[in-house]
């Protein structure tokens, strides 16, 4: 055994004989995954609002306009399973360090990409971008790994929160990042991606500086200390009430996936269609974006409170109105636009964090990171698919069509909850 292994064991055992460390770990955990959220927001935000423009200029067509938003969700399909099972065996700090940083190289291929007008470029750089957007939702799963099950839901929504900050500036720096491309040559939709850029590399290196002694492996060796190895292996998932917790949770974060980001990513070329500016629609989506995080915290005492089960409902009926309002929305009506979208964002915060915490519950430490990032991973591939038939739906029906499809979409949240109840199972405790 090498010193560095050595002396990484000795400061594991040191947390697992002090509760007090443990609790300040905890705290400090969440300080640093607080920061690391930051400059995460910001980095998600660019894709998200400008995205499907810049592919609209490049092709000249709506048609595929979605596939910017499919891309660099396909690719963070690919990030969440790497970043999980690079979590799972070295920790959290390098899986999500070098996630970001990685989702930072591919906004400098945008970037590129964007100066030379290559659409060849453009799809592998979103592909690579897309590790920022599973690397920023990977980091909610941070905060609960030294978290009681009271906590869970809190500690998750604590992660999310403070997404809000950049995630709503991002947007709404659209006309001063785009200024400042121009100046330097680059044209003004690759603006958004320079500070995505800044933003992700940054988050990056916060973690991997300050995310340490790392939480998951404190986690793993107390419940290998307090509970005994011979109960924490893989095959504890196997068991039914673990099993169908994880397909409970996967399926409300899934649907709730495919909905918003359906919706969310044709409404900037909805409104460009009709006459809106880079400005209307940076105000919009940072209505919405800030309601995909702001309210993590309510929602995460809510859920710990109230239960996971009533929270996804909840998610279910919000996202059905947000579909039915922003289908008869006039266009012109920023008004209307930005209450359709930011229901929107609070359906989906609602889902992901009732989710987030069903898969919580049902998982442990030794397994809990490779689950969580192949549960990413199929909620990457879900945003993947409603991102590229979104642009499809529209250009062949209407935007309000769209609208429609995902509000019964997100109505099959409320069967899929009463599901274990009509098998009599333990999840009803979960509430």
């Amino acid at each position: 055994m090498s010193k560095s292994s050595i002396k990484q064991e000795e400061i594991i055992n040191s947390y697992i004989e002090s509760p007090d460390k443990q609790r300040k770990l905890y705290r400090r955990t969440l300080v640093t995954v607080i920061f690391s959220q930051i400059f995460g927001g910001a980095g998600l935000a660019a894709g998200v609002t400008v995205g499907a423009l810049l592919a609209q200029d490049m092709l000249g067509t709506d048609d595929f306009t979605g596939v910017p938003t499919a891309l660099f969700t396909l690719g963070s399909a690919v990030a969440a399973l790497l970043v999980g099972r690079i979590s799972q065996k070295h920790g959290r700090r390098f899986g999500l360090g070098l996630g970001f940083i990685t989702g930072g190289i591919g906004a400098i291929g945008v970037i590129i990409a964007a100066v030379l007008n290559s659409i060849w470029l453009l799809l592998p750089a979103l592909l690579v971008y897309g590790a920022g957007t599973a690397t920023n939702l990977q980091a909610r799963y941070a905060g609960t790994d030294l978290a009681n099950s009271k906590q869970r839901a809190t500690a998750a929504s604590m992660a999310m929160v403070f997404t809000t900050i950049g995630a709503v500036a991002g947007p709404n720096l659209v006309n001063v990042t785009g200024e400042f491309a121009v100046s330097m040559g680059i044209p003004s939709l690759g603006g958004p991606f320079i500070l995505a850029a800044a933003a992700y590399i940054l988050a990056g290196i916060i973690l991997l500086i300050f995310l340490r002694p790392d939480p998951l492996l404190i986690a793993n060796a107390l419940a290998v200390r307090s509970v005994g190895a011979r109960q924490y292996t893989d095959n504890q998932l196997g068991q039914p009430l673990e099993r169908r917790g994880v397909i409970l949770g996967a399926s409300v974060m899934i649907l709730t996936q495919i909905v918003m980001v359906a919706i969310m990513t044709m409404t900037p070329v909805h409104m460009k269609h009709h006459g809106h500016g880079l400005g209307d629609v940076g105000l919009v989506i940072g209505f919405h974006i800030g309601s995909m995080y702001l309210p993590s915290l309510i929602t995460g005492i809510l859920v710990d409170k109230i239960g996971r089960k009533i929270m996804a409902v909840a998610s279910g009926v919000t996202l059905l109105t947000s579909g039915v309002v922003a289908a008869l929305a006039p266009a012109d009506s920023m008004v209307m636009l930005i209450v359709a979208l930011s229901l929107l964002g609070l359906g989906w915060n609602f889902g992901l964090i009732s989710g987030t915490a069903l898969i919580v519950d049902s998982t442990t430490p030794t397994n809990r990171a490779k689950v969580q990032g192949s549960v990413d991973v199929l909620i990457a591939l879900a945003g993947a698919s409603g991102g590229a038939l979104s642009g499809m739906v529209v250009a062949h029906s209407s935007y309000a069509a769209l609208s429609f499809t995902g509000s019964i979409l997100s109505l099959l949240l409320i069967p899929i909850m009463f599901w274990p109840y009509n098998r009599g199972s333990n999840l009803n405790n979960q509430g």
